[in-house]
């Protein structure tokens, strides 16, 4: 059976019929145009109209989102307690864990897991997975490699009103931040609305700083605490100390009273090797040195005034620009002064004209900074003027080696924590020299423009790998150096032992006889008779004059001895023409 079904509408329904047909057009109205509406408009300037005869088509259209990265860290504590247990009552953990111990299904667990344990331990007993097969063939392909140096990461100073990144800090573990201190150092001439704010780097995120330190004035200076990576010190411009933890934001937790604080700016703070970690030692302009105990800055622990005459008088002291402290020698500590004098100091002393043990004369101006070689702490670097110098503790009168006079300021320099005889400075124009003794001791190994502004401060990683560089306009660069600067070359530390001796002898061979010229002089003066001159004077004219002869006897045989080989060339290629044209006619 068919079953259909049949669907009705009434015609209105279906609204107006439609019904088509071809015709001529017609023509309804005819408006002529008036001449006198032209008044009424503008007169449009020509102009172009690019017009396309198919649409603009797009076969997709994307629109990304834009997202901020932030990095979040969790301070992790232990864990695995019930809400009822305090784990830092020790009364409280002990009960709980013999009432655990007791329970039967305890050490069932511990028994199945025994035997895992062990054959993990097995495991690693067997195979070190940590064990370095090519040691030398990596040594010896990093010395054949070009000296270089890339830029991983530029930090800037948000602040319109830039200041000059006076010192920089790596974070101890990992060194995966970078603290800087930001100020302006010309005196008397900081802007009103200059910003007091220095920060925390994280240098992989260099758009935004991780955390901004709040002190109550400039800070010229700022360092991580080596012994509780959360606690960074830093010394103002207004001479006060302050300390911060960064667990507890960008505020100071506590700072000096300024009435026995430094009356000039604090130019190097440095942390003492302590039981409890938290006592660090600062130096100023004001000619004091001042120890501090981070909890406790209402007053310092102990002072010293740098009065080279031992009379402890603060107008006559000299005024302190640079630190250095080797945790290796506890009780020794070394100043770089505005004079340019470097001091020797021993805080065990019994009394404090007793801590001055001795002095340097070191350069024509200030000494910017003072480190002693990683390797070999009798062995120290300083910069100042135009020159950086290395200084053995043996010689007093001259440093044992020492750098060129740039046409540029020094500024700052660091030796390399993994290599004895590289060093690196900073100078004005904005260059970052490398210095590698083991290859070159005239010019630097490898100069890298940086900026365009002069360079302020540097600090290199504990690995050697990575530097950063701080400019007068707050701009943080940090760059990669190539592996032959900071990987150790092979007998590397026999070599610099060696050449540090060799130039230590020899600067005291040279004292010696300096010595005894001056004896003779002294014997020479009889009392009631003036030292005569003039005998000195002629034999240095003597000296001088034998020395120019030498050097020109020198010259002259160089160049008798390449005219020679210039005159043997074409006798011998003559020769070789006419053997050669033999052979061809015998053959």
């Amino acid at each position: 059976m068919e079953i259909v079904y049949v669907y009705t509408r009434k015609r209105s329904e279906f609204g107006r019929q439609c019904n088509f047909s071809d015709r001529p057009a017609e023509l309804h109205v005819d408006i002529l145009p008036d001449p006198s509406q032209a008044l009424n408009f503008i007169e449009r300037n020509p102009c172009d109209v690019a017009i396309q005869c198919s649409h603009e088509m797009s076969e997709h259209e994307v629109n990304t989102e834009r997202y901020e990265m932030e990095a979040r860290g969790i301070n992790h504590v232990e864990g695995g307690w019930p809400k009822d247990i305090n784990p830092q009552e020790m009364e409280q953990t002990i009960r709980f864990r013999k009432k655990v111990e007791k329970d039967d299904h305890y050490i069932a667990t511990i028994s199945q897991l025994g035997s895992v344990m062990e054959h993990c331990i097995k495991q690693n007993n067997a195979i070190n997975i940590y064990e370095e097969y090519f040691e030398d063939t990596e040594e010896l392909e990093g010395m054949d490699e070009t000296p270089s140096a890339n830029t991983v990461n530029v930090f800037r100073d948000p602040n319109e009103i830039k200041r000059t990144a006076t010192h920089l800090s790596w974070h101890p573990d990992g060194s995966r931040k970078l603290a800087v201190a930001y100020s302006c150092l010309d005196f008397q001439r900081a802007p009103k609305d200059m910003s007091y704010e220095s920060y925390i780097w994280d240098i992989e995120i260099p758009n935004k700083p991780e955390l901004t330190l709040k002190p109550v004035s400039p800070l010229v200076c700022l360092e991580y605490n080596p012994k509780d990576s959360h606690v960074l010190v830093g010394g103002c411009y207004n001479g006060q100390i302050a300390y911060w933890d960064t667990r507890k934001g960008g505020n100071p937790m506590e700072s000096t009273v300024i009435e026995h604080s430094h009356r000039d700016p604090v130019y190097k703070v440095i942390w003492l090797q302590s039981k409890t970690g938290t006592e660090c030692f600062s130096a100023s302009t004001d000619g004091q040195i001042l120890w501090w105990d981070i909890r406790k800055l209402s007053e310092p622990t102990e002072k010293l005034i740098l009065d080279i005459s031992k009379k402890e008088n603060l107008d006559n002291a000299l005024g302190a620009v640079s630190l250095e402290f080797e945790p290796t020698l506890p009780t020794k500590f070394m100043v770089g002064t505005e004079q340019g004098m470097i001091v020797s100091c021993n805080r065990k002393a019994k009394t404090p004209p007793e801590k001055i043990v001795c002095t340097y004369g070191g350069h024509h101006g200030p000494i910017y900074s003072i480190q002693r070689n990683p390797f070999y702490p009798k062995n120290f670097l300083t910069v100042g003027d135009w020159t950086a110098r290395i200084w053995s503790e043996d010689c007093r009168e001259s440093s044992i080696m020492w750098t060129k006079y740039h046409m540029s300021y020094l500024t700052d320099a660091c030796w390399s924590p993994t290599r004895p005889t590289v060093f690196l400075t900073t100078k004005m124009d904005g260059t970052l020299d490398v210095w590698d003794y083991m290859y070159k001791q005239n010019n630097p190994s490898l100069s890298v423009k940086v900026s365009g502004e002069p360079l302020y401060s540097i600090r290199m990683q504990d690995n050697g790998r990575f530097v950063a560089c701080g400019s007068q306009m707050g701009v943080t660069t940090l760059m990669e150096l190539s592996k032959g600067l900071y990987t150790l070359q092979r007998n590397e530390r026999n070599l610099a032992s060696a050449m540090f001796e060799r130039e230590t002898k020899r600067e005291k061979i040279l004292e010696a006889r300096h010595r005894e010229m001056r004896l003779k002089e002294r014997s020479k003066a009889e009392p009631g008779e003036e030292v005569k001159e003039e005998k000195p004077a002629e034999d240095m004219n003597e000296i001088i004059a034998n020395a120019e002869k030498d050097f020109f006897e020198i010259i002259e045989a160089e160049l008798k001895r390449k005219e020679q080989q210039e005159r043997k060339q074409p006798e011998d290629e003559h020769q070789e023409k006419e053997v050669s044209e033999e052979k061809i006619v015998q053959e």
